[in-house]
This record gives C-alpha cells, structure tokens and sequence, in this order.
C-alpha cells in the first residue's frame, strides 16, 4: 500500500467511518480531524495486505497540534475505510514509535 494513494482517498473524501472506530477514537480524546491529519501527515509504517476485507496499515502522523497518533485504515482502492486510531504507547513501541518492540 503506499500513502499517496491513502492521502488521495482522503482528500476525495471517500472515507467510510464505521461505528467501532467512531467509538475508539472518541474514548481516546481524539477527533475525526486528528486521524484525518495524521493520514495527511503521515507515513506508512506497517502494512497489512492480507488482511480481511481489505488490505490495511498502521500509519504514524500527526494532529494539527502535533501529537504522534497511529492510524490504521483499510482500501479496497475506492474507499479508505478507518478501523481504528491511538496514541502510541511507549511499551509497545520504540522511542521512534514506528518500530515494535520485542518481547
């Protein structure tokens, strides 16, 4: 998957938000224009193509007030379907929060 042709999704605005994301994204103190800068800003740091319904990836960008957020959507190449977003967590990533860590 490369981000460009997630960015063009968002700026076309074909953009599916399911019930689950809305949710997990409002629990976690962030808004529709958080993910969607941080889809904007970002960079695509893990890829999923085989996931099910539709390939995915984790994204790390920014919101508008430069919070590190990840991102992960999904493309079936005519929508960008968002599944969920968060704050990266310094447990499970490096301090460059693209990079897992092990164990």
């Amino acid at each position: 998957m490369r981000i460009e042709n997630v960015q063009k999704l968002c700026i076309d605005r074909k953009i599916k938000w399911s019930a689950h994301s809305l949710s997990r994204i409002q629990e976690r103190g962030l808004s529709r224009k958080d993910v969607l800068d941080c889809i904007m800003s970002g960079e695509i740091i893990e890829d999923y193509p085989e996931d099910f319904p539709h390939p995915s990836c984790l994204i790390l960008g920014y919101t508008g007030a430069s919070k590190a957020i990840h991102s992960v959507v999904g493309t079936d190449g005519e929508y960008l379907y968002i599944i969920t977003a968060y704050i990266p967590n310094m447990d499970k990533f490096e301090k460059d929060l693209k990079t897992r860590k092990k164990g």
